[in-house]
């Protein structure tokens, strides 16, 4: 089956934004890039830090409400929609729920040519990343680096610790 979606999984600060763009420039064809950073910031303001939305700890800890799931859910059928209509998708994600993550997006994506992709970064590294970029809680990288791989099954794994996103990216289109 053709590629039509391929989900990168990994941690906050792992790379995976650099990997989006590389793809979007390496593949032949045009391929639309979704983030879950994206889907946060387009929440309504009272969804940030509420039981029903999402809250990040002062430890880099995320947890997610009913509303935070039910639109979180709309959004993924929304790019499956997308991608059945014939678009091509990156999707940039972080699974929080592990395998429980995966298997929303296997529901949304199913009959769809999906290619799945772990994105690691040892944690030391990625709190580096964190640090230089400013835009995070402390702690979330390194939270996060392991806990979003555990039970979830991949088709490709690649490792941005010391391999540019270039080569990661490129290693991810041969298998497209």
């Amino acid at each position: 089956m053709t590629t039509q979606v391929i989900v990168l999984n990994g941690g906050s600060s792992s790379g995976k934004s650099g990997i989006v763009r590389c793809l979007q420039e390496l593949l032949p064809e045009p391929w639309l890039a979704f983030g879950v950073d994206s889907f946060v910031d387009a929440l309504p303001a009272r969804m940030q830090d509420s039981d029903g939305g999402i809250s990040f700890a002062a430890d880099g800890g995320v947890s997610v409400g009913a509303e935070f799931r039910a639109l979180d859910a709309a959004w993924a059928e929304g790019i499956a929609a997308m991608a059945r209509a014939g678009a091509r998708i990156i999707v940039d994600d972080v699974f929080l729920g592990g395998p429980h993550s995966q298997q929303r997006w296997q529901k949304a994506l199913d009959g769809l040519g999906v290619l799945w992709v772990g994105v690691r970064c040892v944690s030391a590294v990625a709190s580096g990343r964190e640090i230089a970029r400013g835009d995070r809680v402390r702690g979330m990288a390194a939270s996060q680096a392991h806990l979003v791989h555990e039970g979830v099954r991949y088709d490709l794994e690649v490792d941005t610790t010391h391999t540019e996103s270039l080569v990661c990216a490129r290693t991810i289109a041969a298998h497209v």
